[in-house]
């Protein structure tokens, strides 16, 4: 997502535990959706759906307390034409919809470990490409042996485990297109440009607004309304998903990239698709093969190695600008 404004307010330490949490926190966003998918028979979509209705609505409340307690106005982006705005606005929330959307297929079509594993370690990786293609950003050695091992991670992954019922291709393709729209919802806002001016929580917000219009009608073809049976648990299961992995991981991963280099909150990150694997592994009943496993420590260990090369490149970029800047 995207940094906001430093504030000496809080501290590093705080920032960093803010970060983590959130990463834990989006780690059981999968696994409440599984449960849901069986208990109350609600589909991707309409998980995705209701994920951005609760999202929106508490993430509008959120920022209306933070604005009341701080007492700063919200001012638009600077110099930022409305057509590019709308542009920024719908490309991001459509981005957001696949996702989402195909997150949560791939969940159901192959498991919470595998599906988390491969969009997580699949994203940054087309991050990285999309942003070599589209906007010319050189990737160096390390940054290309980085995307090389994440490669060959999800090759084992996908390969080693092909034989088993962990693994299912159609659950690693909804996984991988998850990731492209995670590519393409973070590349469109770098090109494009933030936006938000100093709301940090409005082009989340816009994102979501935008999300939940498209995916209304695809909600709604799928079976938009839950099972009456266990009703109870369902709505607490939606609630969860919209207030904790949604509203409040949100709320914090803002406040603590505020303190938080992006690319230290990007190899934090990591621990969504540990914390998911451990979840489905202790709780679902699902099984990690030795060839799943392999391939999961190979792919975080290369996206890591990316986030690594990525500060790397910023802080000699920072050094190479100092004296021009002085």
């Amino acid at each position: 997502m995207h940094a906001i404004p430093s504030s000496s307010a809080l501290p590093v330490g705080r920032g960093l535990l803010y970060v983590t949490f959130a990463a834990t926190a989006w780690g059981t966003a999968g696994a409440a959706a599984a449960l849901l998918h069986r208990g109350g028979g609600l589909g991707p979509f309409a998980l995705t759906f209701w994920r951005s209705v609760g999202g929106l609505v508490l993430l509008l409340a959120l920022r209306a307390l933070l604005r009341r307690r701080s007492g700063a106005p919200i001012t638009p982006a600077p110099n930022e034409p409305i057509r590019r705005r709308l542009t920024r606005i719908a490309v991001t929330g459509i981005a957001l919809a696949v996702f989402q959307a195909a997150y949560f297929a791939a969940v159901v079509s192959t498991g919470l470990a595998v599906g988390t594993v491969v969009t997580m370690g699949a994203g940054p990786v087309l991050i990285a490409i999309g942003a070599r293609v589209t906007m010319g950003e050189r990737l160096g050695v390390g940054g290309v042996l980085a995307v090389a091992g994440a490669l060959a991670g999800l090759a084992v992954l996908v390969l080693g485990g092909g034989g088993s019922a962990t693994v299912r291709p159609a659950g690693v393709g909804y996984a991988l297109l998850s990731a492209a729209g995670c590519a393409a919802m973070t590349l469109a806002t770098r090109r494009l440009g933030r936006g938000g001016g100093s709301d940090p929580y409005a082009s989340t917000i816009s994102a979501f607004a935008v999300a939940m219009v498209c995916l209304l009608p695809l909600a709604a073809l799928e079976g938009l309304w839950p099972q009456a049976h266990d009703l109870g648990r369902t709505l607490w299961l939606m609630g969860y998903i919209a207030a904790v992995p949604t509203a409040l991981a949100y709320g914090l991963y803002f406040a603590g990239l505020a303190v938080v280099r992006a690319a230290t909150a990007s190899v934090i990150s990591l621990i969504e698709p540990v914390s998911a694997a451990a979840i489905a592994v202790l709780f679902l009943g699902e099984r990690l093969t030795v060839a799943t496993a392999v391939g999961t420590g190979v792919l975080l260990t290369a996206v890591a190695a990316l986030a690594v090369t990525e500060a790397r490149g910023a802080v000699a970029a920072a050094r190479t600008a100092a004296p021009v800047a002085g």
